[in-house]
């Protein structure tokens, strides 16, 4: 019986995947610091469905100005799902859990969020990455648990359980968007994502908003744009069209560079301290990039 060849993304094809994936994860790496800011000046249910909120109004503004074409009945599903993923679920589950640790233990988790991704990816994308890929991919986030369960989970373990179950839904979110990401487009799959949301996230908006915003710092404001801008929007349009290009498992796992930003950036902006065993893990973590992405197809 002869076999059937898979169809394999060109070289210039999967090396834009891995650009945009990383300008993708640049813009996230700087997602935990600022809502680590935002939460000290806006609850965590007020900040989750204003940033939604304002996301979706430029996502709005987007698909009507360069008149859009509504999505077909069969990717509303996919959509909505997207929408719980990381529209609603991730910012919200992380809010809450930044009230109980700080931002630089949150960004641990994120190395198990390539692990997520990419069964995600198997189970929603059709992807079907070597056994290798699964050793190295698998080997990051052991780093990443081992370092947390070695610091002790008694601090907060509310806090960290709702990482971990942010970690969960938003890589349902990344493999459901990347897999729509193909028919429908990048920027279009995460600005209708976000306009589905929109009615809810507005009324829940104006429910939630506080009295007063007088004791709100610049810093809280600025951090609630950057979370509204950039990582509900913006970051999502390169990093969709990434994981589109270069695969879901494959892309998926420049996730595991997010923790380096995020720990220089929760060092340099909140002051908070890193230690040494924190980098270790963080450069481990990195050092499985290579190997995951060379077994990836």
């Amino acid at each position: 019986m002869e076999r059937i060849a898979l169809p394999t993304p060109s070289v210039a094809k999967t090396s834009s995947g891995w650009l945009n994936g990383f300008i993708g994860v640049l813009i996230f790496s700087g997602s935990l610091p600022a809502t680590r800011l935002a939460v000290m000046d806006f609850s965590p249910l007020f900040l989750t469905v204003a940033r939604a909120s304002l996301a979706a109004l430029l996502a709005l503004c987007c698909v009507l100005l360069l008149r859009q074409k509504r999505p077909a009945r069969t990717q509303l599903l996919p959509l909505v799902i997207v929408s719980l993923g990381v529209v609603v679920g991730f910012p919200l589950l992380t809010a809450l859990a930044l009230q109980r640790i700080t931002s630089a233990h949150s960004i641990v988790f994120l190395g198990l969020l390539p692990l997520a991704t990419a069964l995600f990816g198997v189970l929603r994308g059709g992807e079907r990455p070597r056994p290798t890929f699964w050793l190295f991919s698998l080997l990051g986030s052991l780093m990443v648990v081992g370092y947390a369960v070695a610091q002790g989970l008694s601090t907060s373990p509310l806090g960290d359980l709702l990482m971990l179950c942010a970690i969960i839904v938003c890589g349902l979110g990344y493999a459901e968007g990347a897999r729509l990401s193909r028919s429908l487009g990048g920027w279009q799959v995460i600005s209708w994502a976000l306009v589905l949301a929109l009615p809810f996230m507005a009324v829940a908006t104006a429910v939630l908003m506080p009295p007063s915003f007088a004791n709100v710092h610049p810093a809280g404001w600025l951090s609630l744009g950057y979370v509204a801008l950039f990582s509900m929007f913006i970051g999502f349009v390169f990093w969709y069209r990434g994981l589109a290009q270069g695969g879901i498992a494959a892309v998926g796992q420049l996730q595991l560079l997010q923790p380096f930003f995020g720990l220089a950036l929760a060092a340099t902006l909140l002051g908070e301290q890193v230690s040494w065993g924190m980098l270790g893990v963080t450069m481990g973590v990195i050092g499985c990039v290579a190997g995951a992405r060379r077994f990836a197809r």
